[in-house]
């Protein structure tokens, strides 16, 4: 929604390639998952192709489409994503998960339980400030975490139920990871100390979280191509610094042995571009349900992969996958240069109107 949004981007065809892949792996079933921006105005179109289009090659889709809010699903962020569900005819199709909870800066009087809050997410976390370690890496092995919440003590695994369908891992629970360190000036840290939360700070224009709210939508940014533009990390609730990837993925319902690339660039673009798990998990339980399978949890625990791959840059990838690297170059420049913090300072405080004495 807050894009360019332009109607004739070639990369809008590629729902059809959606349908093309579904048709040809022959599959019972299917969820798409895309911006909410794809059921408003001339991009409906192509919502309504789609439809079309998965009929044409034998799909039922449940409608009316529905936009869902992972906050209504225990995810501590609002992030609305429009979520298709397709049946193959004659099969039953799956219908819209409820809400199991509901978002704890909402208004909602019903009888569902709130769900967990920025607090409740990150607020054990070890602080990254407190670890030269992660001047210059990703992760260190620290046993200082405060207090959890259930959120949080789930997103430590620290229970064998929290696994719920998930393949258990072996992991080191002692090893924080995906907590590089962002080296802000002075300036900055101090305009961020000085940010009420919940609200944005008028120079980064970065959203400080609130610690009994929810998180603002995490996004993924830009590759190369469009300028190389990270989104702004949101800013700590009581720390005076952006959040951590490794917070991101708390505040996207990220199990902490989850591991992320080591950059905090490739690891917040992973977090941004993904669907978060609670959500996830309350979508396959819907096709689950429609199929009228049973799944049996998996008990038996398996190994983390090769944690070198978490360290492979743009070209090693290409190189292994047999692809080309994708363009870094801009396809367009602006022109303009950037500012230093001291120049933006100093604008801001020339476009203040003093009264007169």
């Amino acid at each position: 929604m807050i894009g360019h949004r332009v109607f004739d981007d070639p990369r809008n065809r590629l729902v059809l390639e959606f349908v093309r892949l579904v048709a040809d792996l022959d599959a019972d079933y299917f969820v798409f998952e895309n911006v909410k921006g794809l059921t408003v105005g001339r991009h409906k179109g192509f919502l309504q192709e789609l439809v079309a289009a998965f009929q044409k090659v034998g799909y039922r889709v449940e409608l009316p489409w529905q936009v869902l809010d992972a906050a209504n699903y225990g995810v501590p962020q609002h992030r609305e994503r429009l979520i298709l569900f397709g049946a193959r005819k004659g099969l039953d199709l799956p219908s819209y998960p409820l809400p199991v909870c509901r978002p704890a800066d909402s208004l909602d009087s019903s009888n569902l339980p709130v769900g967990p809050t920025v607090a409740d997410a990150i607020g054990d976390l070890p602080d990254a400030d407190g670890f030269t370690e992660l001047s210059d890496g990703d992760s260190v092995r620290t046993t200082s975490y405060g207090k959890l919440s259930a959120y949080a003590s789930e997103m430590r695994a620290s229970d064998p139920a929290s696994w719920r369908f998930g393949i258990p891992r072996v992991w080191d629970a002692q090893l924080l990871t995906s907590s590089w360190r962002t080296e802000h000036t002075p300036i900055s840290r101090q305009r961020f100390a000085q940010t009420a939360p919940g609200t944005t700070e008028p120079i980064s224009r970065f959203y400080k979280l609130d610690a009994e709210g929810l998180s603002n939508t995490l996004r993924a940014g830009t590759d190369g191509a469009r300028g190389a533009f990270t989104s702004p990390r949101p800013i700590h609730f009581e720390k005076d610094r952006c959040v951590t990837v490794r917070e991101m993925a708390r505040l996207h319902g990220f199990p902490d042995w989850f591991r992320l690339h080591w950059t905090k660039w490739h690891g917040a673009r992973q977090i941004g571009n993904a669907v978060p798990p609670p959500l996830g998990r309350a979508i396959a339980g819907q096709v689950v349900k429609a199929m009228q399978h049973v799944p049996d949890p998996v008990r038996d625990a398996i190994s983390l992969g090769d944690p070198s791959l978490l360290f492979v840059q743009m070209s090693a990838a290409a190189q292994k996958f047999g692809v080309d690297a994708p363009s870094m170059r801009r396809d367009r420049k602006s022109g303009a240069k950037k500012r230093s913090q001291a120049e933006t300072e100093a604008a801001r405080l020339q476009s203040f109107t003093f009264p007169s004495e």
